[in-house]
């Protein structure tokens, strides 16, 4: 399990553009949260395990904040030839076993993974309602093989903070999970 870090995308940069469809095929656009008081973009996989390590509380994590008003959106963007087991059908299946009850998208071109500049699964990226970012690092301090247990505090206390129109923590540590799977004529990019 090779650990990569997020790249830690500048704070107060807009949310990069995407048109993405899940995978029975709906089409999804940013401008679809555009009345959300708070935007959570989560670069996820199915088959990494630090996304196994999270994805239960990462599924009540969302249900939560979606009660609160929060568009939360998960887009998967590795390269399915050598990793079929991210493939748009076995994301339909994903969505149903981790119970995730927000649009779960495929990002085919892996465009939007390089605009959001994310680097490994999970990365999380959280716009505030003027779709700016805000925050941008770990769901916890919590990893697959540790006894840290899995709590989301990092992400929840910057999302209860631009839920409740306060200043989200300074303090951001990056994202740790497995790197995302370029295509070999996108990786030498």
């Amino acid at each position: 399990m090779v650990q990569t870090a997020s790249a830690m995308l500048p704070l107060g940069t807009r949310a990069p553009d995407f048109r993405l469809p899940d995978p029975a095929g709906k089409i999804v656009f940013l401008h679809d949260f555009d009345k959300a008081p708070a935007l959570l973009v989560a670069f996820i996989c199915n088959h990494c395990p630090y996304v196994k390590h999270i994805r239960s509380s990462f599924a009540d994590f969302a249900r939560r904040y979606q009660s609160r008003g929060a568009a939360i959106v998960a887009v998967s963007s590795n390269d399915v030839a050598a990793f079929p087991e991210d493939a748009p059908a076995m994301m339909a299946e994903e969505i149903k076993l981790a119970g995730y009850t927000f649009p779960y998208l495929y990002d085919e071109t892996q465009e939007v993974a390089r605009a959001y500049q994310a680097a490994c699964t999970p990365d999380f990226f959280l716009f505030d309602r003027d779709h700016k970012l805000v925050y941008r690092g770990q769901y916890d301090d919590s990893r697959p093989k540790t006894d840290r247990p899995v709590t989301g505090a990092d992400l929840a206390a910057a999302l209860d903070a631009v839920l409740d129109d306060r200043p989200v923590p300074a303090e951001q540590k990056p994202s740790v999970g497995c790197n995302i799977k370029w295509k070999a004529a996108s990786a030498a990019r």
